[in-house]
């Protein structure tokens, strides 16, 4: 598998991109991947050095959760940390839009994945710009003031947000779920055809789906203006779950695999001397 096929290096159209690729055994190149990913994260735990940022985009249904289940599943509980954004509480409002992405960042030595991340903030605000109204900013005083000028400035914002953690030590990952508007349909009715899943269906599914063509437009010029090489952004075929997680895991095990200064420090020269020495005294109680 070549991820750089899926990495945004250019101005693209999403509609160039496939929804579906099928992977064989995904499921089992899969298992190995993410051993390793987890033996690699104790070794970046152990370095102290680097945190990795772990973004997931995507529309309803494109397979977030399930992926973050899948991915990680090798890894140590103290060194991964999931947040998960949903609609701004009000004491996030009283801050600027990047404030509860900023102190959600993960700290050194582990990794965190957003699911939905602060490209929300260009999303669904932008699909529905009556949302930045909420947000009491000083220059917004009617949704006519949400313009191209507005956009382009966050867009701004957020590239210098990646641009200071990247420079800081956080390895940054931006993954696009390109899901298909069929497979989600189909996604969305085995929702309500199965009872235990029920509960993850919303009327408002069925009213942002009307606005798929809106968010198709929003996300793709949202990669083409923010897919850096600090903080790529990947595109990958959703539509086949288990070839879409075997692919964002082997993409970031083999950019990780680039860091050849990420090793497990030596122990100090004294205590190595006397490592036969603590043995013993241990051996002797």
């Amino acid at each position: 598998m070549e991820h750089d096929n899926y990495k945004v290096t250019k101005r693209i159209n999403l509609k160039d991109f496939a929804s579906k690729v099928v992977i064989p055994d995904a499921k089992k190149k899969l298992k190995k991947v993410r051993k390793d990913l987890g033996e690699w994260q104790n070794t970046m735990y152990a370095h102290n050095k680097y945190a990795v940022l772990v973004c997931l985009q995507g529309m309803d249904t494109a397979g977030k959760d399930s992926l973050i289940r899948e991915v990680f599943k090798e890894f140590n509980v103290r060194g991964v940390e999931v947040q998960s954004f949903k609609v701004p509480t009000d004491l996030e409002r009283d801050h600027d839009y990047l404030w509860r992405h900023y102190i959600a960042l993960p700290s050194r030595g582990k990794f965190g994945i957003f699911n939905r991340t602060h490209y929300e903030n260009v999303l669904v605000t932008r699909v529905h710009p009556e949302y930045i109204l909420g947000e009491n900013l000083p220059d917004v005083n009617s949704v006519n003031d949400v313009n191209d000028a507005f956009w382009n400035k966050r867009f701004e914002q957020i590239n210098n947000f990646e641009k200071h953690i990247a420079q800081n030590g956080t390895i940054i990952f931006k993954f696009f779920l390109n899901l298909s508007k069929g497979e989600q349909k189909n996604r969305l009715i085995r929702r309500l055809e199965k009872q235990e899943k029920n509960w993850k269906f919303s009327p408002s599914d069925l009213k942002e789906r009307k606005l798929w063509d809106a968010y198709q437009d929003c996300y793709q010029d949202a990669i083409n203006k923010t897919s850096k090489p600090h903080a790529p952004w990947y595109v990958v075929p959703a539509d086949d779950k288990p070839s879409a997680r075997y692919i964002v895991a082997k993409t970031i095990y083999d950019e990780l695999m680039k860091y050849t200064d990420i090793v497990e420090p030596e122990l100090d020269d004294d205590i190595k001397e006397n490592l036969e020495a603590y043995k013993k005294q241990l051996s002797s109680e």
